[in-house]
């Protein structure tokens, strides 16, 4: 079998990743009739029969025209059951000439290896490729705008493909930041820019007057403007980070936040050093322990205690406990409430927490 029939592509970038399937299917086509496209999210429920179609499609030798691109998104649930899973491992040496295999999956950011060890290892083994494809940030996203741009023939400026970069929000550090859509947005701001500036550079101010900033929905950069005390940022990221996480959760996000900063605040008076006083909270990290320190010089800890009894209320507010209000909207008067009246600074102490 041709090495070239078989492929497990996963990561984080949707818009990279589209883009390498259709280069496989068009490596696979060699110049000849290109391959159909076929689409398959396995559904643990119909599992059996999904592989059954999906055998069916590749198995089957292409006699006239173009062959079969079968992509296999969710393929997990495909291999819950260990007669599924030996059923799926069984379609991989009989894909036949001119079809091809991919299996598409959608990792969390920063994923070193394939969640479908068996699977991609069945793949690799038969001589298939296994790749992993993280988005791009920071500098890398800037690169690779700069990089889109130029293929189009869109002239930009100097500073604005990374004005770009910054306002799809390439530049936010947070390792649960949700990346996934990151370079798809900028190409779509691209072709904006481009109908904007038709025949002339695109300049950063450009890209500011045309382009909203969206920050990754980050639950760690939600509690980091709650700890700071940014009210006004921590609503933006609130209504960002709803779209994707259950409003109970980012409760409990934001009052480990706001607990930990209670019990370091505690803490510190009789421990030796910082360092100490993290380590006995669990804490290893020295960069994240002078962050959270950094953190909690902007409270009194009769704050943080109104705070957390806050969040009890907000918590109370959006399960539905008898007595408060529902539906959406009230629940985010409740989360801009709460953020007005506790994040907001007022008088913050200048508690004396150092490093040394």
């Amino acid at each position: 079998m041709s090495t070239a029939r078989l492929a497990y592509f996963f990561g984080d970038d949707d818009l990279t990743i589209d883009r390498v399937v259709a280069r496989f299917g068009q490596q696979v086509a060699d110049g000849g009739e290109p391959l159909e496209r076929w689409d398959l999210r396995g559904s643990r429920n119909t599992a059996a029969a999904q592989i059954g179609e999906l055998h069916g499609r590749v198995a089957t030798p292409v006699m006239f025209g173009g062959g079969t691109l079968a992509v296999v998104t969710n393929a997990g649930a495909l291999a819950v059951r260990v007669e599924d899973r030996d059923a799926l491992l069984a379609v991989i040496p009989v894909v036949a000439d001119g079809n091809a295999l991919v299996i598409v999956e959608q990792s969390q950011s920063g994923a070193k290896y394939s969640g479908q060890t068996k699977l991609a290892e069945a793949i690799r083994g038969a001589g298939g490729q296994v790749r992993g494809i993280d988005s791009p940030k920071e500098g890398a996203l800037a690169a690779w705008v700069d990089g889109e741009a130029h293929d189009r023939g869109i002239r930009l400026g100097v500073g604005a493909a990374k004005e770009l970069a910054t306002r799809v929000g390439g530049f936010v550090r947070e390792g649960d930041a949700e990346r996934r859509d990151q370079t798809r947005r900028a190409s779509m701001e691209l072709d904006k820019l481009a109908l904007y500036r038709p025949d002339g550079i695109v300049s950063p101010d450009d890209v500011r007057s045309l382009v909203a900033e969206a920050v990754p929905g980050s639950a760690w950069a939600l509690a980091d403007a709650v700890a700071e005390r940014d009210a006004a940022k921590a609503i933006r990221l609130l209504d960002a980070l709803a779209e994707s996480m259950p409003e109970p959760v980012i409760v409990v996000v934001v009052h480990r936040r706001i607990r930990e900063l209670l019990e370091l605040l505690d803490r510190i008076p009789g421990a030796k050093n910082l360092a100490a006083a993290a380590q006995a909270m669990g804490i290893k990290n020295e960069f994240r322990a002078r962050r959270l320190a950094e953190q909690a010089r902007k409270w009194r800890p009769d704050e943080l205690i109104a705070a957390i009894d806050g969040l009890l209320e907000l918590d109370a507010v959006i399960k539905g406990a008898p007595g408060r209000g529902g539906g959406d909207a009230h629940h985010r008067l409740a989360f801009a409430l709460w953020i007005g009246d506790h994040v907001a600074p007022t008088s913050p102490s200048r508690l004396p927490v150092t490093s040394s």
